[in-house]
């Protein structure tokens, strides 16, 4: 399973209204955190932003938009 060091980090501003956590990333995605990990280990789900030494998050935005990617379900 990747670890932390796989996040990146960036210049730009993070507000925390924009961040979500690995359990507001399940509930937004449906995923599982399995899921989720191995989506990003295939570079198909976007990679969490380091906030701390043992803290990740990744933007809601970056998160939205990899949803908007997604081939629509079938009825």
């Amino acid at each position: 399973m990747p670890q932390a060091n796989a996040s990146i980090q960036t210049d730009h501003p993070i507000y925390a209204s924009d961040l979500l956590r690995m359990p507001a990333v399940v509930r937004h995605t449906g995923l599982s955190r399995s899921t989720i990990y191995r989506l990003m280990a295939i570079r198909h789900f976007p990679v969490p932003v380091k906030l701390a030494r043992r803290a990740v998050g990744w933007r809601k935005s970056d998160v939205d938009q990899w949803s908007r990617t997604l081939p629509p379900v079938p009825p």
